[in-house]
């Protein structure tokens, strides 16, 4: 018996740290999805000008999936310290909305991926069609060819049709006159002291760098989405099992219990120990009780005739 008990609370305890470490891995799991989230989220704003709207809608779902899945991997710690079989199915059960989440996360990834080109080449042209009409299109399309060391869209000689300084130039001619964002060196223009003169522009235009990074990253998205949705899926199976042996373990110890107090005769009712009624323990106190009771004095009478 004692030896039973002994397995029972052995496998008892090594299901409740399973799942505590199961909750960890997935509380860093979480936190890897919120920074990813948060990373892709910033590129996306930087080059905001030339991404459509709904680009942003997945890695903010991403890092919504990230704290959603801090609270459940909590939820999970405290019912295995608890021992609790109804909050490690509900482990399970938020686990299973996280994957669907995560699952959709990244399928939307994945169409989206399919629409970077299109999206790339229709809004990089449009911005260079405005960029001495507007100085937010202008200032965007200065980082982005400053901070990628590119200029135009597919090359440098898409400026002739956009930038007003070309119009001067004859068609045959092969110079270009670019933004000073697409200029790798400058110098100083000797026919006007407050302008800068580009020596040699940038050689590549920025669309293939722009399509590299914003593929690149709904696909980080999408694997990163996906794989954590398969790891979480084991960690739906597994919570379940746990909880279906806690049950198990909770049923046996119970029985063995109640087998134990049938053994020494003893039933528990409302907390408090009650001996049997024909145990001998009730029938001293019942001899007691009429003992102590108040009752008529006995007399003696002889049965035998009386001698006069």
């Amino acid at each position: 018996m004692a030896n039973r008990d002994l397995q029972l609370n052995s496998g008892m305890r090594c299901a409740k740290y399973m799942l505590i470490i199961v909750s960890f891995m997935f509380a860093l799991t979480a936190i890897l999805l919120i920074m990813v989230g948060t990373t892709i989220q910033t590129i996306f704003g930087d080059f905001s000008l030339f991404i459509d709207g709904h680009f942003s809608s997945p890695p903010a779902l991403v890092i919504a999936i990230g704290f959603i899945l801090i609270a459940v991997a909590v939820l999970g710690a405290y019912g295995a310290i608890k021992e609790s079989v109804m909050l490690i199915n509900l482990y399970g059960v938020c686990l299973f909305i996280v994957f669907i989440l995560e699952v959709s996360a990244a399928i939307a990834a994945f169409v989206m991926q399919t629409q970077v080109k299109g999206m790339l080449m229709r809004t990089m042209h449009q911005a260079l069609s405005e960029y001495e009409k507007d100085s937010y299109v202008a200032t965007g399309v200065d980082f982005m060819q400053s901070g990628l060391e590119c200029c135009g869209v597919g090359s440098p000689d898409d400026w002739k049709l956009y930038y007003s300084p070309n119009l001067n130039i004859t068609s045959d001619s092969d110079d270009v006159v670019v933004p000073t964002s697409c200029c790798g060196s400058l110098s100083e223009d000797f026919e006007n002291e407050n302008e800068l003169k580009c020596l040699q522009p940038f050689e590549y235009g920025c669309f293939r760098k722009m399509n590299f990074i914003i593929s690149q990253s709904a696909m980080l998205i999408a694997t990163g989405a996906t794989t954590v949705a398969f790891v979480q899926l084991l960690g739906v199976l597994c919570a379940f099992m746990l909880a279906k042996t806690l049950r198990r373990n909770k049923s046996i110890r119970e029985a063995r219990r109640w087998q134990l107090q049938q053994s020494l005769g003893v039933l528990i009712s409302g907390g408090k120990m009650v001996p049997p009624q024909n145990s001998a323990v009730t029938g001293y106190q019942q001899l007691d009780n009429s003992e102590q009771g108040t009752t008529d004095p006995y007399t003696y009478t002889p049965q035998s005739p009386s001698v006069n």
